[in-house]
């Protein structure tokens, strides 16, 4: 069986929490049916963007349930369950099994400890034996000097690893990670700003924070390249960038806050942000809106 297993564009989803720290699931549904009317082909759930390692054991099931049900077997869901307490990734790889996701994915072990290479491949493969979908690797800057592409090379080995979610900064590495089993490798662009760069390296989709305000973008960028129309899709990215480059300016350290104040802005109702975040004022949402109507985004609500 092949492992490339997911392909075309994924929002990364916010986790919406109302003020006593509940999932809302109506908004999750809002969502899920707003991005798959854009012509998404699937989810990440409970990953960074939608602040998974800050969430409690609870929260982060429920969100992962009210995506797979929101989703009804639509798109592919696929939930990410890093933690900083390994043992907890087991076990939500558990459940979102049980529950019915489509595939699984995590970050590295904690990043404040140097976890060596052999350490670290045992812990994929003690993920890999707590469920039988298939999971990506998410590959990032933190990997504590370990080489992901060589890391990689190993865990393909096992069955149910088929490959990576590619948040580097290097095209070039992104190219090698594709090199590996043939080509047999699920490699998921990473970085919103690049997702021609890394369709053009050998990508099958993306997974992306920003494609949640702006999916007809990214789902445009993937669905020209595959149709090889480089020049339209080019024209797309510079267009979803200049989104981008305004969400960056106005992160305070995190673009997932200005994300969800985006989603607030077009009438959804994304939730608190987790603790400590502080929300934004009126003063600086209008700032971010008059920024983003600069940078000729398309609000949801005329």
């Amino acid at each position: 069986m092949s492992k490339i297993q997911f392909t075309g564009i994924m929002p990364a989803l916010i986790t919406p929490l109302d003020a006593a720290g509940k999932v809302k699931k109506a908004v999750v549904k809002t969502l899920v049916d707003r991005y798959l009317d854009a012509g998404v082909d699937g989810f990440y759930s409970v990953g960074g963007t939608g602040e998974g390692v800050l969430l409690t054991l609870d929260q982060r099931k429920a969100m992962a349930e009210a995506a797979i049900e929101a989703n009804a077997g639509r798109g592919k869901v696929i939930v990410h369950t890093g933690a900083i307490n390994s043992l907890e990734v087991l076990e939500l790889t558990r459940f979102a099994t049980a529950a019915g996701a489509d595939g699984i994915s995590s970050i590295m072990p904690s990043i404040y400890f140097k976890y060596n290479f052999k350490e670290t491949l045992r812990f994929y493969s003690d993920i890999a034996k707590n469920t039988d979908l298939p999971i990506l690797i998410y590959a990032n800057h933190t990997g504590a000097g370990i080489n992901m592409n060589e890391l990689m090379a190993e865990l393909l080995k096992i069955d149910n690893i088929c490959g990576a979610k590619d948040t580097r900064s290097s095209n070039f590495a992104m190219w090698q990670l594709k090199q590996l089993n043939g080509g047999d490798i699920n490699v998921i662009n990473g970085p919103d700003e690049a997702l021609l760069c890394g369709l053009c390296m050998g990508a099958d989709g993306g997974i992306g924070a920003t494609y949640g305000v702006m999916p007809e973008l990214f789902v445009g960028i993937y669905r020209a390249y595959k149709a090889g129309d480089i020049a339209k899709a080019q024209q797309l990215q510079y267009q979803a960038n200049k989104v981008i480059k305004v969400l960056l300016d106005f992160a305070e350290g995190s673009v997932i806050k200005p994300v969800k104040e985006l989603l607030r802005i077009n009438g959804i109702d994304a939730g608190y942000d987790v603790y400590p975040a502080d929300e934004y004022t009126p003063e600086r949402t209008k700032a971010l809106t008059e920024a983003l109507k600069r940078a000729g985004y398309e609000f949801w609500q005329k």
